[in-house]
């Protein structure tokens, strides 16, 4: 039979919102895989798979998460980790692999899965959805994604402010991942664009250090790296307005 590998999306922190689907994913599979830095901290992908699986079933793995600038560094992390996980699948009949958020939106899990269809030839890869820090950071700040026809951009902040402003430039809510570190350069450009007063921003959704705050706020300290801004089009329509 040919081996598994199943990508589980395990929501953005909160354990709460992780799927009955992924759950019994996690739990089918004969051994679950979390990502680690290099520094060997628990990340929030181990932290949630561990409410639903015993420690002896999960096992880490070192990728470069937070190497941003030396290209072949990160890929000699990718080839590392991918040949670990080959290994477990030659042993094991189906790995889970667990990843914050959805394992098809930005996530380490593509990666690997590239690498391991090259080192496993017929393995069978899989992908259980997750929810999003975006669709987390809306429910918890009331804020409204979408409404009538209007267009839904994501940016990853990394790719450069630029990208930002002129997703905000444009129609339709704009959510940014990934911009604490560039916190003041965000507020600017959505000053500069009319966004300020109707965007929030969160991070830690779920945790104990849980900040959902009004975008207004930001004064250009650096925040976490993982905060999330949803930044909605001025809505002045009325109920319906934008059908």
């Amino acid at each position: 039979m040919s081996s598994r590998l199943v990508g589980v999306g395990v929501g953005p922190g909160d354990p709460e919102l992780v799927t009955v689907k992924g759950v019994n994913a996690l739990r089918a599979a004969d051994v679950v895989v979390v990502p680690v830095m290099d520094t060997g901290e628990r990340g929030r992908a181990e932290a949630t798979v561990l409410h639903y699986v015993p420690q002896g079933k999960v096992v880490r793995v070192v990728f470069a998460l937070n190497e941003r600038s030396d290209r072949a560094r990160r890929e000699a992390a990718w080839d590392a980790a991918g040949g670990r996980v080959a290994e477990l699948l030659a042993r094991h009949g189906s790995v889970a692999f667990a990843t914050i958020g959805d394992p098809n939106v930005y996530s380490t899990f593509t990666y690997l899965a590239q690498t391991i269809a090259e080192l496993v030839p017929g393995v069978v890869v899989e992908t259980v959805p997750g929810i999003t820090a975006m669709q987390d950071l809306a429910a918890r700040s009331g804020a409204v994604l979408t409404e009538g026809t209007e267009p839904l951009t994501l940016v990853p902040v990394t790719a450069g402010s630029a990208v930002l402003k002129e997703a905000l430039a444009g129609p339709g809510t704009v959510v940014a991942y990934k911009f604490g570190r560039q916190a003041a350069e965000v507020a600017e450009a959505l000053a500069e664009n009319g966004r300020l007063q109707d965007a929030v921003w969160g991070s830690a959704l779920g945790l104990p250090e849980e900040s959902v705050r009004p975008a207004a706020e930001l004064d250009g300290t650096p925040l976490p790296y993982l905060s999330t801004l949803i930044a909605p089009p001025r809505r002045d329509g009325g109920r319906g307005g934008k059908l």
